[in-house]
């Protein structure tokens, strides 16, 4: 049989802006949500943007508005519109009742995404339960049996309703199906971290493609997916990695984006322990990127929110590789300070913050050497009577 190549569906972005927020911190936001749906196979075929105090209750967006997006799903014959927020159960029926297309918000775009990047029956059955979770009191006609469109007389009357009630019986079902595997799974990884106890647990945290994945895999030399794109890593990878005779577990784990979804986050809970209950953390920054002061608050709140705080945290300020040290005019009283990204040595101890390119071998040969003193410290906490060898080789690692 030959696979035929997926149609690339096209959609209309939606955003609200609040007062205050720059034509600048909007246009990042759009294309992040755009960078999302390409991750779908979606591409924007029209963006549209609305000033308002507050969101309309009924259809989210002002009724002129509305009509403009009416206008232009029936001029790019788009069968999807996205909005960069979360849309209440009756915002989602009103719009998919006037705009005839498939309403996607923010959350149920990236649990999606979540739900394709997924591999592992741990992963699957976390995001399958955070998306029935998420879908329960937002079924519509238009998302009958599990979201198959459907015409006839299932679209008027009662025969509709009562397929809607249908599909809440089985996602009620099988949402208890997975709460009761995902308990078994949780013990079961509750079990092999527990038999970690005696060895220095390293995890990543960070934004989505902030680098995690490229940085862990030359870290670790051994095969780890990593690529140019949201998401890349949803399952949870842990690798043993030793340098100069000390052994450490080395995690990699989902990243981190703005409003992620809550169901996702109490879904993953398991998954996030092995961040939770580290050692160490590395938080991996994506410096290339202008909005990365708002990704670190990003994390550092999903990390609060997730019960990561208080640990030994290492800030790595990656692709510096790809960035521009911003100009600075010493005569100019109000031209801003000199980042300090960029000032002084690669390592700041006082910080603890190191600046780098996982792409160059040099700068991930010297963070091995500051790890390596990380876990070392920790390592003879649990072994105060190692000897350490006389000699220090950066790349000398053990499988």
């Amino acid at each position: 049989m030959i696979e035929t190549a997926r149609e690339v569906e096209k959609a209309v972005l939606v955003a609200l802006v609040p007062q205050g927020q720059t034509d600048e911190k909007t246009k990042e936001y759009l294309d992040e949500l755009e960078f999302l749906a390409q991750t779908l196979d979606i591409s924007t075929s029209e963006v549209f943007t609305q000033k308002l105090e507050s969101p309309d209750r009924r259809t989210f967006i002002g009724k002129g508005k509305l009509e403009e997006v009416k206008a232009s799903v029936k001029v790019h014959d788009a069968k999807i519109v996205i909005f960069d927020d979360d849309l209440s159960p009756s915002q989602l029926r009103n719009l998919e009742k006037e705009i005839k297309a498939k309403i996607y918000d923010r959350s149920l775009l990236i649990l999606d995404i979540f739900l394709k990047r997924a591999k592992t029956s741990q992963a699957k059955t976390q995001v399958e339960l955070a998306r029935y979770q998420y879908l329960m009191p937002r079924l519509t006609r238009m998302w009958t049996h599990l979201e198959r469109q459907r015409g006839g007389t299932g679209t008027r009357g009662g025969a509709g309703e009562k397929e809607i009630e249908t599909d809440r019986r089985i996602i009620r079902d099988q949402i208890t199906v997975l709460k009761k595997k995902l308990e078994k799974i949780e013990r079961q990884s509750a079990t092999r971290r527990k038999s970690r106890s005696n060895i220095v647990r390293v995890a990543f945290a960070g934004y989505t493609n902030a680098g995690k994945s490229t940085l862990m895999r030359k870290l670790s030399k051994e095969t780890v997916y990593a690529k140019d794109e949201l998401f890349a890593t949803v399952d949870s990878t842990v690798r043993k990695v030793v340098i100069n005779q000390i052994p450490f577990l080395l995690s990699d784990t989902v990243g981190f984006i703005r409003k992620l979804p809550h169901n996702l986050i109490e879904s993953f809970k398991s998954t996030l322990d092995e961040v939770k209950e580290a050692d160490i953390l590395i938080h991996v920054i994506d410096v290339s990127n202008p909005a990365f002061e708002e990704h670190i608050e990003v994390v550092e709140q999903t990390l609060t929110d997730i019960g990561a705080t208080g640990i030994k945290t290492i800030k790595v300020y990656n692709k510096i590789d790809a960035t521009k040290e911003p100009e600075h005019d010493e005569d100019d009283l109000e031209s801003p300070a000199p980042n300090k990204i960029f000032a002084g040595e690669k390592y700041n101890k006082k910080d603890f913050s190191f600046r780098m390119s996982a792409l160059d071998k040099k700068d991930v040969n010297q963070f091995r050497k500051i790890l390596y003193e990380e876990v070392k410290g920790k390592h003879l906490k649990i072994y105060p009577h190692y000897l350490e060898p006389q000699i220090y080789d950066p790349e000398a690692m053990e499988d």
